[in-house]
């Protein structure tokens, strides 16, 4: 999976404007955070990939280890775990909400679109509040008229640190 990190910003041109974009990121993140699994899962594609590296290498993830690196049948796996409410790491669910920003259209890949984010996410468990930051790296796709997720790729800014569980999705 390629990152498009480095790559040009799309013109006006564009197959799909910036408002469009962080419109959808949101919901994504509102989905994601509001435990919504059936909607957050209807936004990916059946080619999808979901990347976590370690240390912020963006390395061969087939080649290197990954804090997580999810095919589309991984994800309905993680999925139906958490939805069976007995997942013990999300038992009871965590409170989530997080803060998408500094939104970038990177550039164009095969038809898909890179795009980047900045990203704070509190987690409130019983054990207490835990702050998640980093980036965000998406590839979008419009599949029959809509946006879908092709890729995200999560750059964590502690992910050279040891991490607590990551029982939920991020």
């Amino acid at each position: 999976m390629t990152t498009m990190e480095s790559e040009p910003a799309l013109d006006s041109s564009a197959l799909i404007d910036l408002r469009e974009v962080e419109q959808f990121l949101y919901r994504e993140a509102r989905f994601a955070d509001e435990h919504q699994y059936d909607a957050w899962e209807a936004l990916w594609t059946d080619d999808a990939l979901y990347w976590v590296p370690v240390a912020g290498s963006l390395a061969d993830p087939e080649r290197t280890v990954s804090v997580m690196y999810d095919n589309r049948r991984r994800i309905s796996t993680r999925l139906a775990q958490l939805r069976t409410g007995k997942r013990y790491a999300q038992s009871p669910p965590s409170n989530l909400r997080r803060t998408i920003s500094n939104v970038e259209l990177l550039g164009n890949e095969d038809g898909d679109i890179g795009v980047g984010a900045n990203f704070v996410l509190l987690e409130s468990k019983p054990r207490g509040l835990v702050t998640w930051a980093g980036r965000y790296l998406y590839r979008l796709r419009r599949v029959e008229g809509e946006i879908k997720l092709v890729g995200k790729t999560v750059l964590l800014v502690n992910n050279a640190e040891a991490l607590p569980t990551l029982g939920f999705l991020i």
